[in-house]
């Protein structure tokens, strides 16, 4: 009575003005408080004053004052919140009702619990133990109600034998400890016994399925904020694998789980958890099952050396300047206490069953009886602790909010005073400062002395990696100099991926060693969050290849060049993610610099080849695509760091190809004429085919991710082939296509080697594919299209015969040489134009496709192609060329257009593709704002309308 007398005293005009603004809104809607007691009417005002949330709910539910008073303060009392709750979820028919009646008990126990906080009218742990009974009681009564309502719809999930399976419910941290905050999230893991199926539904259903739908909607019953708020905020990133794991595992995968992967921030956690609800036999079994992971019958150097970098990811947290008024983070704060008590349970918990209590307040009484606290130390750190608790508590009472920052404002400090009957703000912090500076003391005991600042600078990426929170991640990037919270982000979503992934002891111990080098290398990047997240995309792929973690660990270089590369390419990164041998290629970085010679694709690829058995067809389709892939990193490395010029990128890219078509159609040649022999009446040693490029391979001007535009032709006369499975010619040729493009496009364990479009053979989709060369000959004479001239002028002979080349190319000229009116050639080719434009650009108008929009690459190459087919009657050197680049430097020399209009197309054309490549290796779509173009864009539109005579 003396305190409460005291705070009689304690006046505080803030407090008193809040206090009757909320107790006029009272008054509006209850009116009753006329029949309160003067004294009954103080206590009120002053909860109003003291508590923002209290205000609000009395003012929506007024008829609960007058229960409080009636029946007091103390009552329902805990061990009743279980019988009251069931009974009315009994009422609750749907899921909405069930809803309003935990969310109003949660709310009106609430309010009944801070204003005995506020007032002081019970101690403060059993402040903590009734928000902590209440919180389980609240969890069972939703859980339960659940599972009877999906009994009902879709069974009862059972074991084999029979026997019903409950949804168990680990309660952690607070929760579990039974130290619950006022405002706390709850932190669970969801688990069952026995795999099964339900019992007595329309169909059976898995006992997982079952248990993930349940906490699926458990979670929605507890943390949906609805009319009446949320029963509590629900935090499952706990449980296995984080939140890429399944929401429900059974007993057997929560055991090989912690078994095989669990981690020492893992065995931290689990020292408070505990199964939530009434106490049974599979309570027992998922506490025994859990035990061997937490508490180990002897010391292990990892558990050693994982507490001594949390002792250091802690040292660093306390020396944050900016923390002094957080009241756990900071130094000497609540996160400190845990650490201490929670470090000893670890480590002689295995030996000391009574060490093994979730409650801080019972281990510390635990360690005092082993000796391991002096009784002046545990009652220290007892007051200190409990002091903290108070205030924390407090602090979020006031408005339903969880924080654990000091106010920033005084009407919120002259509450804390009033509720911790302190004179002042002054004497509050006093108190506060004082508290923490005998936690911190007990900190540094039980973890050693302060490292000095090189040792600490040497060692925080590996702090960083050990991290158990995404709290303390981001605090000791921001000491470090990193603003962006993104980098702690990503990085715990890569913890969380690796904490999933079964790597092995082996495995794991490289990463732990590779990773703080990852980081520290990462962050003298311009970027690093950018520059992390396509390099542990890569590691994401390797994990359980702990021989690619070592050669990162032990090979400076290709690290150096994993992050460089990726950092400047994202497709780069998405290749080594897809396919990790490349990593192969970074240990020497100066061969992986060092481009093959154009000359040499084809030779590099047979002797690549060499090392397979000729007769293992599915190693050599895996070989071709590891030698294109190969081939593609060294120019794609060459092009993002400028050693390369677009123009020579395109010709790499397409000579690679060139090298792949050419071994494909020999293995190709080699399978069908294993079983049907060779056309009759061809030269030994000849094919009679030939493979035509069209597009970006005729044009030599391939790219990044570029498919094939390929067209098949033969010279065989008719007739069969001479092997003892004799068809007919025609047929022979259609299976060798049919086999070449199965070579190309099966998708090996390094994908497929390259997308083939035959599309532009003769009558398309509906030709065969292959022609003979007279068919294509007269079918380009007299049938085809003006848009198939145009393609073929950008077509080119690429492997075959030489009588073939030959007749191609005759065949080839004389098409681009007849004689066409200009007029209608020029409409035909600007009508084919737009409706490509039509079909394909699919861009905003502040934005320009690269290849689509007007002005773009279509337009340029549309330029080059009225060019030949307008001239080439006159001048048959137009037909020598299908690259855009050269066709203007023959157009330029003829005066078809003048010198400057060449230039100007030849330089745009390069800069556009030169965008193009870069920004397919940055991962983008290939557009450009409009602005930045317009002026090129401008002038290649007007170059257009006076080549073709098309005014717009």
């Amino acid at each position: 009575m003396g305190m409460n007398a005291q705070r009689t005293d304690y006046d505080s005009g803030l407090v008193n003005q809040v206090a009757d603004k909320h107790l006029a809104q009272l008054q509006q809607v209850w009116p009753e408080w006329e029949q309160l007691l003067p004294e009954q009417l103080a206590s009120l005002r002053r909860v109003l004053g003291l508590s923002d949330f209290v205000a609000e709910q009395l003012c929506r539910h007024p008829e609960w004052i007058g229960e409080f008073f009636q029946h007091g303060f103390n009552h329902p009392e805990r061990q009743n919140f279980t019988a009251v709750l069931h009974e009315l979820m009994q009422e609750a028919s749907t899921e909405e009702q069930a809803k309003q009646v935990l969310r109003q008990y949660r709310n009106k126990q609430m309010v009944r619990l801070a204003w005995c906080d506020f007032l002081c009218l019970s101690p403060l742990e059993n402040a903590l133990l009734d928000l902590s009974v209440l919180a389980e009681a609240l969890i069972i009564a939703a859980r339960d109600w659940l599972y009877n309502d999906m009994c009902q719809s879709l069974g009862t999930p059972c074991d084999k034998q029979g026997t019903p399976q409950p949804l168990m419910i680990l309660g952690m941290g607070k929760l579990g400890g039974r130290e619950l905050n006022f405002s706390s999230d709850i932190d669970l893991i969801f688990t069952f016994p026995e795999h099964g199926e339900t019992v007595g539904g329309r169909r059976t259903l898995d006992n997982q399925q079952f248990f993930i739908r349940m906490g699926q909607r458990l979670v929605n019953l507890l943390g949906q904020v609805t009319t009446d708020g949320f029963v509590f905020r629900v935090d499952m990133r706990l449980r296995p694998y984080g939140e890429s794991g399944p929401l429900v595992v059974s007993y057997s995968a929560l055991e090989d789980y912690y078994q095989e992967q669990g981690r020492e921030w893992e065995r931290y956690a689990m020292v408070k958890a505990r199964a939530l609800g009434p106490w049974n036999h599979f309570s027992d079994q998922l506490h025994d099952l859990l035990r061997p992971f937490i508490y180990r019958r002897y010391i292990d150097f990892s558990a050693i050396d994982s507490l001594r970098r949390m002792k250091q990811l802690i040292a660093q947290e306390v020396r944050r300047r900016q923390l002094t008024d957080n009241i756990k983070l900071g130094a000497g704060g609540i996160r400190e206490v845990e650490f201490v008590v929670q470090s000893f349970q670890l480590i002689r918990g295995g030996r000391e069953p009574e060490l093994r209590c979730q409650s801080i307040y019972e281990a510390i009484g635990a360690l005092y009886h082993f000796h391991q606290l002096d009784y002046f130390a545990a009652e220290e750190l007892r007051s200190a602790y409990s002091l903290l608790r108070q205030v924390e508590n407090l602090l979020q009472a006031i408005n339903d909010k969880q924080t654990q920052t000091l106010p920033d404002n005084a009407l919120d400090w002259h509450r804390l005073c009033y509720a911790t009957d302190t004179a002042n703000e002054a004497e509050l912090r006093a108190n506060i400062e004082a508290a923490m500076t005998k936690i911190h003391r007990y900190f540094r005991d039980a973890v050693g002395g302060e490292e000095s600042s090189e040792a600490v600078y040497d060692c925080w990426t590996v702090q960083l990696w050990c991290a158990p929170h995404l709290e303390d991640a981001k605090l000791l990037l921001a000491e470090h100099g990193f603003e962006d919270d993104s980098l702690a982000d990503t990085l715990f979503a890569w913890k969380d991926t690796v904490g999933r992934r079964s790597i092995g002891p082996r495995g794991r111990e490289t990463l732990d060693k590779l990773m703080p080098k990852l980081l520290e290398e990462i962050g003298l990047t311009n970027a690093p969050a950018d520059a992390f997240k396509p390099v542990c995309g890569v590691l994401e792929q390797i994990l359980t290849r702990t021989t690619y973690l070592e050669l990162l660990y032990e090979n400076p270089g290709a690290r150096q060049q994993l992050i460089s590369l990726c950092s400047a390419s994202p497709w780069i990164a998405s290749e080594l993610a897809r396919f990790p041998m490349l990593l192969d290629e970074l240990i020497e970085p100066a061969q992986l610099y060092n481009t093959t010679s154009l000359d040499d694709y084809a030779s590099e690829l047979r002797q690549y080849l060499l090392r397979i058995p000729a007769d293992d067809m599915e190693q050599l389709m895996e070989g071709m695509r590891q030698f294109k892939l190969s081939q593609q990193l060294k120019i794609a490395a060459a092009d993002v760091t400028g050693v390369l010029p677009v123009m020579e990128v395109s010709d790499h890219l397409t000579f690679l190809a060139e090298a792949l078509i050419e071994q494909v159609v020999h293995y190709a040649w080699q399978q069908v004429t294993e079983r049907f022999g060779e056309p009759q009446d061809i030269r030994a040693g000849d094919m009679a085919f030939a493979v035509v490029g069209y597009g970006k391979l005729g044009g030599i001007e391939l790219g990044y991710g570029s498919d094939l535009d390929l067209v098949f032709l033969h010279n065989a006369v008719e007739g069969t082939t001479n092997g003892e499975r004799q068809i007919e010619v025609g047929l022979f040729y259609a299976k060798l296509a049919q086999r070449i493009q199965h070579l190309f496009s099966t998708r090996t364990v390094s994908g497929i080697l390259y997308d083939v479009d035959l599309r532009l053979r003769p009558s398309g989709a509906a030709g065969l594919l292959v022609s003979s060369i007279d068919s294509f000959a007269e079918y380009q004479q007299q049938e085809a299209w003006t848009w198939e001239h145009q393609a073929l002028v950008r077509a080119r002979f690429i492997y075959g015969d030489n009588a073939l080349a030959e007749r191609f190319a005759d065949i080839r000229n004389n098409v681009l040489s007849m004689q066409r009116e200009p007029q209608p050639l020029a409409e035909q080719v600007h009508q084919m134009r737009l409706k490509m434009r039509e079909h394909l650009l699919k861009v905003p108008k502040e934005m320009f496709d690269l290849k689509q929009s007007a002005g773009g690459i279509a337009d340029i190459e549309f330029i080059a192609q009225y060019l030949v087919l307008a001239n080439a009657h006159q001048y048959a050197e137009l037909c020598m060329w299908s690259d855009n680049v050269r066709i203007f430097e023959v157009a330029a020399e003829l005066e078809l257009i003048p010198v400057m209009c060449a230039q100007a197309l030849t330089q745009i054309y390069c800069h556009l593709r030169d965008e193009s490549h870069h920004l397919t290796l940055a991962g983008k779509p290939t557009q450009l704002p409009w602005e930045q173009v317009r002026q090129s864009a401008t002038q290649v539109i007007e170059i257009y309308q006076d080549v073709l005579g098309i005014r717009v």
